[in-house]
């Protein structure tokens, strides 16, 4: 069987689905972390600090040798540290004398194979044949989504059937998705985004205005869609009053379902619409979902906030992807590199905003602003409000600009 660029397709919708594996398998565990190995939730909240960190690492480091290296062998790369990975992290913390150094390892591995995923899948499907470039780049991170919802769903299903006592081979079973995906991407053809003749060097990417404009507007994608996410699981269950399990179920996992949706809505129809408009017109209704969330009378209509703020940023990180293939292609694999890096900077200055802001007011510091929102939580999230504004108005400068 010869395989075609449909199926060089499907090899990147799978490897989303891995790097969601990767992100969100192991909070999952973090109260079995604790309970299991006497690990503080102090030590268990660095995992999230290295996690991110090697990422933004990886994000920096591969501008220099993803190009030259070339995309095969940096995916089949990827695949095989996020199979270790997902492997180490259900074996080394319970074979280790120091369960918690085994977990740094995982993770330190995981981060790496997540990283180059992050890098690698984006430009791969940017530079594919085709016209639909924005519908396609829209439903490749659809599937991160899908795999999100997925790992939520499945390991909760498989703590219930077999006992969260038995947890370390939930990551060994999941390893074999990056796995099938390895041989995959041995197989499949792959394009160059641009031609080595025709690559800008890094230094003159520094120097276009352009690039800098694409760079705030992925921080502010990032931010925009994880301070309402990171946040969503504590608001459902302080407002709702509800376990941690519902919690994820109506904050995170319903977050994820309406970004989910609203990437497949768009990479199924979004050759019928302008994308820039279509940008414009979310950051729009993520300010209203932040209003909605912080001022409704009830917690129902707060959650459902949260659940429309998923709809409303479900374009943002996939759609500046795209706008960097119209506006700056020959910026090649680093520039995206460069762009992953400003977005998962967001998705760490957006969830840190709302808790420093959260944190002032539960010191009084903000008792004005308390007595309208009602709770220090919400105050924070009133802020982020910034994020989404600021993507408006830069995507109305994009509009200015020529290709």
């Amino acid at each position: 069987m010869k395989l075609t660029y449909k199926h060089t397709k499907y090899a990147c919708y799978i490897g989303y689905i891995t790097q969601a594996i990767i992100n969100n398998l192991a909070p999952l565990l973090f109260l079995t972390f604790h309970n299991q190995f006497g690990i503080s939730l102090a030590a268990i909240s660095g995992l999230i600090s290295i996690n991110f960190c090697v990422q933004i690492l990886v994000d920096f480091v591969s501008v220099k040798f993803v190009d030259r290296l070339g995309y095969r062998i940096c995916s089949i790369a990827a695949f095989v540290l996020s199979a270790i990975g997902l492997t180490a992290l259900g074996i080394l913390p319970n074979i280790m004398s120091n369960a918690y150094v085994g977990l740094v390892i995982a993770t330190v591995i995981n981060a790496i194979g997540g990283g180059l995923l992050e890098v690698l899948v984006s430009p791969i499907i940017e530079a594919l044949p085709g016209d639909e470039k924005d519908s396609a780049m829209s439903l490749l991170h659809s599937f991160y989504c899908w795999g999100h919802v997925g790992v939520v769903l499945i390991s909760t299903l498989y703590f219930n059937v077999f006992g969260i006592s038995n947890w370390m081979y939930l990551p060994v079973i999941w390893a074999v998705v990056p796995l099938l995906d390895l041989v995959l991407f041995t197989k499949v053809p792959l394009c160059k985004l641009v031609e080595d003749d025709e690559l800008i060097p890094l230094r003159k990417v520094f120097t276009m205005k352009i690039f800098w404009l694409l760079l705030l507007l992925m921080i502010c994608a990032g931010a925009s869609e994880q301070a309402m996410s990171q946040w969503s699981s504590l608001f459902a269950e302080m407002g709702l009053g509800v376990s941690k399990t519902m919690g994820d179920l109506l904050g995170p996992c319903a977050f994820a379902v309406c970004m989910g949706t609203a990437r497949a809505i768009y990479g199924k129809w979004g050759y019928r619409m302008d994308l820039k408009k279509f940008i414009v017109g979310s950051s729009i209704l993520c300010i209203i979902s932040y209003l909605i969330t912080v001022f409704a009378p009830n917690p129902v209509l707060s959650l459902m906030g949260c659940a429309v703020c998923g709809f409303s940023v479900g374009i943002m990180w996939p759609g500046v992807f795209s706008l960097a293939g119209e506006y700056c292609r020959a910026g090649g694999t680093a520039m995206y590199a460069l762009l992953a890096l400003g977005g998962d900077v967001g998705c760490s200055s957006g969830p840190s905003l709302v808790g420093l802001i959260s944190g002032s007011t539960e010191k009084g510091g903000m008792d004005s602003l308390l007595q309208l929102t009602g709770s220090p939580l919400k105050t924070g999230m009133l802020f982020a409000i910034v994020f989404p504004v600021a993507m408006a108005m830069g995507i109305a400068a994009l509009r200015k600009r020529k290709a």
